[in-house]
């Protein structure tokens, strides 16, 4: 029990860490945006699939926003997937169809396996060019966007791409705020860093891209993923393409707008992470594969992230048994002290990195909603530790993963 312990001290302040790093990096460090700075080329063709399950509410605007980018008309075609919806979106889809005629191929699926990765796997059919942009229903691209997405891929080592997301609906309410904060952090400095040390930047599954051939290589979307973009991070990685992260090229989302919505939205990403990890995690750090050392090591920790409140609770639960039971006194006190500083130091490392993003944003005014992100923090934790003992009941008892689709709260464009 000692030695769990202080392996559990250890990785909490690998963790710890790791935050600063990124931060220091994203502050001080050499930025690199190798992609940017393109803007006038021999455009290639490119598929732009949008995932759609019961988007009515939102499938209009993004429809709407693709129909006016800077790019080739006859170069992009606008594949929505529109999985079972029972909803109008399919009549939203056609209306549109219509109104653009070649520009719009729709793919109707009226049945097949749940979830997205499935969704996408059989509107591979309608793709025919190797570059495919991926966007969900509810983002909104901006007139640049597909143009920023698509130049990394002039890179032939390149297999993916993603941009930033930024939240379009901040001024809601609190909760949407604090999620503003954290995606400042997890994309500007996280995502950012992860770029210019040459780690692992991971695909988001929306703002992003794929070359078909190395989609084809690594064997298609795993439609038993439950977060496919997770999934397609590490296989690229292991088969050697390369990922980039495209800081500057932003498209707008619908965060959620009631903490019920979110606690849904983070257990589904645990799982999927950890899902991946199970299924990647040794292999990348032993096994036989082009990833480099840094990239072995940092894709490692990238899977753990979300087992890391469990694994913090239970520090926890063990410091205090060790102390209070008597065990080893001096170990109980030390790992009481460290998990301590871990609460303190280590979430401040959080802070440090989210407030090094609202600096960087030049928005300093949202630098007071620091102190209520401990209230996101929490509920992050419970519901992720959630998660994870959910996820080894269905391990146990073999029941089959569930696809919980996020909750829009935009109206119904008229």
């Amino acid at each position: 029990m000692i030695y769990l312990l202080y392996f559990i001290v250890a990785l909490i302040c690998v963790y710890t860490l790791r935050h600063y790093w990124f931060t220091l990096n994203r502050l001080f460090g050499f930025q690199r945006h190798p992609y940017i700075d393109i803007d006038a080329a021999d455009w290639p063709p490119v598929t732009v699939l949008v995932a759609a399950h019961n988007e009515e509410k939102v499938i209009a605007n993004i429809l709407a926003a693709l129909m006016t980018v800077k790019y080739p008309e006859d170069k992009m075609l606008v594949v929505p997937v529109n999985d079972r919806s029972t909803d109008g979106t399919r009549t939203i889809i056609n209306e549109f169809v219509q109104r653009f005629p070649g520009r719009i191929r729709p793919f109707h699926r009226t049945g097949g396996k749940g979830g997205k990765a499935a969704a996408l796997k059989d509107a591979m059919e309608l793709v025919e060019t190797e570059i495919i942009l991926i966007f969900d229903a509810d983002y909104i691209p901006g007139a640049g966007l597909i143009r920023q997405l698509t130049a990394p891929f002039f890179d032939p080592e390149v297999g993916g791409v993603m941009g930033r997301v930024v939240p379009i609906n901040v001024g809601a309410n609190l909760l949407t705020r604090l999620l503003d904060l954290e995606r400042a952090g997890g994309y500007q400095v996280d995502q950012q860093a992860r770029m210019n040390l040459r780690l692992v930047p991971q695909h988001g599954g929306t703002v992003a891209g794929v070359r078909r051939s190395a989609l084809r290589e690594i064997g298609g979307w795993n439609d038993n993923s439950l977060t496919e973009d997770t999934d397609l991070t590490y296989r690229l990685l292991l088969y050697g393409w390369k990922m980039v992260y495209q800081n500057r090229s932003e498209c707008y989302e619908e965060v959620p707008e009631t903490w019920q919505v979110r606690r849904k939205q983070i257990m589904r990403w645990a799982k999927g992470h950890n899902q991946a990890m199970v299924t990647y995690g040794l292999h990348l750090l032993f096994g036989r594969h082009r990833a480099t050392l840094r990239e072995r090591i940092d894709g490692v920790l990238l899977l753990g992230v979300y087992i890391m409140a469990p694994v913090t609770l239970l520090g926890w639960m063990l410091a205090l048994a060790v102390f209070y039971q008597g065990i080893a006194p001096l170990h109980g006190i030390v790992a009481l002290l460290s998990l301590t500083a871990y609460a303190a130091i280590g979430n401040l490392a959080a802070f440090f990195e989210i407030a090094a993003a609202v600096k960087l944003d030049g928005n300093r005014q949202r630098i007071c909603l620091l102190p209520f992100l401990v209230l996101g923090f929490t509920v992050s934790i419970l519901s992720v530790s959630q998660a994870a003992v959910a996820q080894l009941k269905d391990a146990l008892t073999g029941a089959e993963f569930h696809w919980d689709k996020t909750e829009r709260f935009r109206k119904v464009a008229s």
